[in-house]
């Protein structure tokens, strides 16, 4: 039972009250005195006659104005808001003591630590981060705020440290710990070594090919002049492409992506190299295209093959020289810009297909770089699932959720046909309609990929056993052929040629049919 006691400040009020309850043989659970003019007791529950009776003697001191219930305590009030501000937060906050030893620790904590909260309570903190020595830092009994990089399991997060210093009734300050307030985004884990430029610092991998291609990328990124980045849908192309323009000497300068494969041909030209005054209807003033507006930066062409044939004409002249003529103009223009490209599987493909001009992928391909897929990177599935899964949480303003072992087993046998965008959607998805703060196999959505045949009962009288092997190998080509989207990266996992495989996807009627060169 709780009371709340209006009165007027003055000397000895308190003892009054107090002796009211001790004649009662009320046994005091907690007092309160409020500045503004309050008081608050919290008692056990009593008899309601027992109750009416001191009612009257509380009222009947000198300076009460009035005595009520309430349904709370000013300290438990504050109690209740602080843990649902904690609980409510994205970011892990962790409270310590001057030893060391975890105080509090908010949903999001827990869940970085992959623990329960009420387990963690009196835990050594520097039992569960690394990189940075809480504890001694604590020793020193710092006065102002830090910064630091702790690690958690792979990820390594920012983390500021706030002091905590209470003071005494005498002024004294006394040193009491500290809070933990935890980037709920990991920062990358150094892929490129501690000399590394910051421009690539963002992209995470444990996987050693691609931390080789980040180190030739960032050498590539240089050199002025043309890349070609190749890699399935979804592997980070563009991600890589705005990496190498931040490391370059036209970091300051634009850069500027065009998706070749979304561009009708009819405006694919007047947006690239732009057109002149009076060019079309109702055109009094001409338009500088993509090229001219990104003078000094970087033009990315995304699914550059894709380009119409004619487009790819005036592109290749463009790059010979570096100029070119608006529509409708006899003027030649000259801007200095560097050209990366991206391809879906490789380029070198709708060269020999007739759909792609030779001359001009010689000329994009001066520098090259073939981005592996997220099945060919198991160590990466699940340190970009921990992150899309904290950014998600962030995004949403959720308390950090955690993932099971279920959900880790299944995210890791998937293989991740959209590569890296599938997962980071897959995780988005999965967090917005997740009512727990735990993550299951079952609140992942993913589509079935084509079961394989567990086997044949081969009938010689009805079939012939090179009939049931071609039926196998076209069942094996299909299943496959989703992962591996491109003759070359099919035929480079089977150990064929890629004339081979070729010529089996399209007698089995598998993928793009295309038309032969000529």
């Amino acid at each position: 039972m709780r009371l709340e006691i209006t009165c007027q400040d003055r000397l000895g009020l308190c003892q009054e009250i107090l002796a009211i309850l001790r004649e009662n043989e009320i046994d005091l659970r907690g007092i309160e005195v409020d500045p503004i003019g309050k008081i608050f007791l919290n008692f056990p529950a009593m008899d309601f006659t027992d109750f009416q009776a001191l009612m009257p003697k509380i009222r009947r001191i000198a300076n009460v104005e009035d005595v009520k219930t309430t349904a709370y305590m000013p300290s438990e009030r504050e109690h209740y808001e602080f843990n649902l501000l904690l609980s409510t937060l994205p970011n892990p906050v962790i409270s310590v003591d001057a030893k060391g030893h975890i105080d509090v620790i908010n949903s999001a904590g827990a869940a970085l630590l992959d623990t329960d909260k009420e387990a963690l309570k009196g835990e050594l903190i520097d039992d569960w981060l690394g990189g940075f020595s809480v504890m001694r830092w604590l020793e020193r009994k710092p006065q102002n705020s830090d910064n630091a990089q702790v690690k958690c399991g792979r990820s390594v997060y920012y983390a500021n440290l706030f002091p905590i210093w209470l003071t005494d009734d005498e002024g004294e300050p006394s040193f009491a710990g500290a809070v933990l307030h935890c980037q709920s985004e990991p920062i990358a884990v150094p892929s490129l070594g501690p000399q590394s430029s910051a421009a690539f610092a963002g992209i995470l991998t444990q996987h050693t090919g691609m931390r080789k291609l980040l180190k030739d990328a960032e050498r590539m990124a240089a050199l002025d002049v043309p890349l070609l980045i190749e890699g399935e849908t979804g592997v980070g192309k563009e991600l890589i492409a705005r990496a190498c323009h931040r490391a370059s000497r036209r970091a300051k300068q634009a850069f500027l992506a065009v998706n070749c494969g979304a561009l009708p041909d009819n405006v694919a030209e007047s947006e690239l190299f732009g057109y002149g005054a009076g060019t079309f209807s109702n055109q009094t003033e001409g338009k500088k295209g993509i090229f001219e507006q990104a003078a000094g930066g970087v033009v990315f062409l995304d699914s550059v093959g894709d380009m119409s044939r004619e487009l790819q004409a005036k592109l290749l002249r463009f790059i010979q020289d570096g100029s070119f003529r608006r529509i409708g103009e006899e003027t030649e223009v000259k801007v200095d810009v560097r050209i990366i490209c991206s391809s879906r599987g490789f380029l070198l493909d709708r060269v020999e297909s007739g759909e792609f001009r030779e001359d001009l992928y010689y000329r994009l391909n001066v520098l090259n770089l073939q981005l592996p897929p997220l099945r060919e990177r198991r160590g990466d599935v699940m340190l970009l699932a921990e992150h899309f899964l904290q950014q998600s949480c962030q995004r949403l303003g959720r308390p950090l959720v955690r993932l099971s072992q279920g959900a880790r087993t299944c995210l890791n046998q998937y293989t991740w046909p959209g590569n890296i965008r599938q997962l980071e959607n897959t995780m988005f998805r999965a967090v917005s309609l997740l009512e727990s703060d735990v993550l299951d196999s079952d609140d992942i959505q993913l589509p079935e990929l084509p079961a394989l045949p567990a086997g044949f009962d081969i009938d010689l009288e009805e079939t012939s056993l090179e009939e049931a092997v071609k039926s196998f190998e076209a069942s094996l080509l299909r299943r496959m052929y989703p992962s591996y989207p491109s003759t070359r990266l099919l035929a480079r996992k089977l150990g064929l040629s890629h004339t081979a495989i070729a010529n089996k996807l399209r007698e089995y009627g598998i993928g793009k049919q295309r038309k032969p060169a000529g």
